[in-house]
């Protein structure tokens, strides 16, 4: 099914964000952060750990107050855009309810030494989880779902997150493995932000075959680097629904770090409009409703289908599903 977009007035949107804010309580459906409710404070605070995740020093973020097992949330990071520039976007996303890991994966790219994503990072993060949650001493010990692996990712590291979607080990984002061999079974949906998979210089985009896996493009209205219409391009060329394509108007390559043009990264040089912070708030929230509600919360299924584009005015929102 294919929903247009929405509009309420202030009034309505505030009421129904009470409301998502009132039944995510009472549900303990993952909750929100606490900027998204200054008026409750204690609602679902976040703690993080450095660890290693496979060779990867890694950083974790989890809620401290959810009882529930915790899927685990893979963010492949942007190229050359440190971990650390992800703390506000991982917390964000990790208040609703995640394991979110955030490795920094070092490695040599035709001869040049850098942070690039690979998309048989997913395999790894499922071997961690399972480690993570019977070890003794780990902040997580018991609490993680080993059997659902969910996948973040911000540019180089979305598009190495698209081959793992499709089980393709393909150049720049991964060398040397059989098809299928980097999907893991445990993959159950995935979010990027400013991804696409428009060949260099043009041309037609090729399907994506995410079958069985959810998939939502997050995507700055004023990217650019990762241009709004490869992303159109990119959403057309999904096999399959679930899908969505989330624009953050204001937003530009870099709306998801903590700061603008992260330094080692390649800079946008057009200038993002809307609030850093919100920007944050609003890509993490879109992406953590959209994986909750493809794990089958119905609260989040509700805002993500049905009325959060209407109290949401930072967003416009096409989808199948």
């Amino acid at each position: 099914m294919v929903r247009p977009t929405h509009s309420l007035g202030s009034g309505a949107r505030r009421a129904a964000v009470a409301l998502l804010l009132g039944l995510a309580l009472l549900a303990g459906s993952g909750g929100l952060t606490r900027a998204e409710a200054a008026d409750s404070p204690t609602v679902y605070p976040t703690a993080a750990y450095a660890t290693a995740v496979g060779q990867d020093p890694s950083d974790v973020y989890y809620p401290v107050s959810t009882a529930r097992r915790l899927p685990v949330a893979l963010l492949l990071q942007g190229a050359n855009v440190d971990k650390s520039a992800y703390e506000g976007y991982a917390r964000t996303v990790a208040a609703f309810g995640f394991v979110v890991v955030v490795p920094d994966h070092t490695r040599t790219l035709y001869g040049v030494p850098g942070l690039w994503a690979s998309s048989d990072e997913g395999l790894t993060a499922v071997a961690w989880a399972a480690v993570e949650n019977g070890r003794a001493d780990s902040p997580l010990a018991g609490r993680i779902d080993p059997g659902t692996l969910i996948l973040l990712g911000h540019s180089f590291g979305g598009a190495a997150g698209l081959g793992i979607v499709q089980g393709q080990c393909s150049p720049p984002f991964c060398f040397g493995l059989p098809v299928g061999a980097v999907k893991p079974a445990e993959l159950k949906a995935a979010a990027f932000f400013g991804t696409n998979n428009v060949p260099p210089g043009g041309g037609t985009t090729p399907a994506v075959d995410n079958t069985g896996v959810p998939l939502a493009l997050v995507q700055g209205s004023a990217d650019g680097v990762a241009t709004p219409a490869a992303a159109q391009a990119t959403y057309d060329a999904l096999t399959a629904g679930p899908k969505a394509l989330v624009t953050v108007t204001g937003a530009n390559h870099y709306g998801v770090t903590d700061v603008q043009n992260p330094p080692g990264a390649l800079p946008d040089t057009s200038v993002q409009t809307l609030d850093q912070t919100e920007s944050i708030r609003t890509s993490a929230r879109w992406s953590a409703l959209f994986l909750r509600a493809s794990l089958g919360d119905p609260l989040a299924a509700s805002y993500v289908r049905q009325w959060g584009d209407a109290v949401d005015s930072a967003v416009t929102v096409q989808q199948t599903y």
